[in-house]
């Protein structure tokens, strides 16, 4: 089979597609035809093994243990491994696999969900990581009721897009922040309104919300409280910049420490991909209240170009890798 691979740390060029073996699923897998895959920051930091944590935490000390990247995934059941009785052959299902950059993966069938049924193949594969993270990040971390204030920044990104789609669906009130370019995105995510961090600094103190989703950013710790009501909720998804080491993960850590000691929560999320979280996500989907952002697609040979667009900052929403064309 086609699988985009790479053999050593590094930026996207040390990726190339090659043929390899087809994976055999293991016990309580499944083997999934790939039809799209689509990219994150989480692929980035895997393919170039930063924060060094990361390769600390089992991902390969020196090279990368596994040669092909690439977990959101949607298409179609191909044989089912041992104790795996959730889906049969054929089921179109979307989810978290191992290396889905590749025309087949194995997933936990833990971490799939039936396909929503008014989603191609492309689109259903921009959802799973991300929309679950901001899932995680409302329901759960967040803990967000109808009425509630929440501010989003990193509203346009594929965590943010979803989160400002979700946080109005929970009956709250929507403040997105992003840049120029990507205003006009997330007033159509349904945010009640904008602000343009290049114009406005939405920390500053002159509002303050409920919750705030900070999404791999790098504002102090001290700022982002200034945005929240005394009882308000902090919670950081993800982050930029920082050491080698930990990366932006620091501001978590001391946001956990320092959280007993102060009125308002502070969080950090640590997000997966579990079934009940898709099948729910697959609800509002169907229901329209929900609905993947994509900026552009590009075929299985163009993942290094795809990484690249991400990096640069400019993506709106979700890109997507198309795999294998197929009608829905």
């Amino acid at each position: 089979m086609r699988a985009v691979v790479h053999d050593v740390y590094g930026p996207p060029d040390v990726m190339r597609v090659e043929e390899v073996e087809r994976p055999v699923p293991g016990k309580g897998e499944v083997l999934v035809r790939v039809h799209a895959a689509a990219v994150d920051q989480g692929v980035w930091h895997l393919l170039e093994g930063r924060p060094y944590a990361i390769r600390a935490a089992g991902f390969g000390l020196r090279a990368p243990k596994d040669r092909v990247r690439g977990m959101d995934l949607a298409g179609r059941v191909e044989a089912v491994g041992p104790g795996a009785g959730r889906f049969r052959p054929g089921d179109e299902v979307y989810g978290a696999g191992n290396g889905s950059f590749a025309e087949y993966a194995c997933a936990k069938e833990d971490q799939l969900a039936l396909k929503p049924r008014n989603l191609d193949f492309e689109a259903a594969a921009a959802v799973p990581v991300s929309a679950c993270t901001a899932l995680k990040a409302l329901g759960g971390a967040g803990g967000v009721t109808a009425g509630q204030s929440v501010l989003v920044i990193g509203a346009s990104g594929g965590v943010g897009s979803y989160a400002v789609q979700l946080a109005k669906a929970f009956g709250a009130r929507v403040t997105g922040v992003c840049g120029t370019a990507k205003t006009d995105l997330v007033r159509s995510l349904g945010a009640d309104e904008v602000i343009d961090y290049t114009r406005e600094d939405p920390v500053d103190g002159s509002r303050r919300h409920d919750l705030v989703l900070d999404i791999a950013g790098n504002r102090p710790l001290g700022a982002l409280r200034r945005a929240l009501t005394p009882r308000g909720t902090l919670v950081i998804v993800g982050g930029e910049g920082g050491g080698r080491w930990i990366g932006g993960n620091d501001r978590q850590l001391r946001a956990m420490l320092l959280s007993p000691f102060v009125g308002q929560r502070l969080r950090a999320l640590a997000a997966g991909v579990p079934h009940d979280d898709l099948k729910v996500l697959a609800e509002l989907i169907e229901a329209g209240s929900m609905t993947p952002a994509i900026d552009r697609s590009y075929p299985l040979e163009e993942v290094p170009d795809a990484i690249r667009y991400l990096r640069d900052g400019h993506v709106r929403g979700k890109l997507v890798i198309r795999v294998e064309t197929a009608p829905r």
